[in-house]
């Protein structure tokens, strides 16, 4: 299980409605707030259905 941070980026298994696949998390936590890297929405997803839609971590926060 990986433990995800603020400002690592991930990859979804379902792309964004705008095309792009990749988020930065802004919030962690019981729900995390995302946003997307192509055109800026920000989502508030619970934890388990965050944990479920990663398919990858393309870049840590740098910890």
């Amino acid at each position: 299980m990986h433990k995800y941070q603020v400002g690592d980026v991930v990859r979804t298994r379902k792309a964004h409605p705008c095309g792009g696949d990749t988020w930065e998390i802004m919030r962690t936590g019981v729900d995390f707030r995302i946003k997307c890297q192509k055109c800026g929405r920000i989502l508030l997803l619970p934890r388990p259905k965050f944990e479920k839609s990663v398919k990858a971590v393309i870049s840590d926060s740098g910890d």
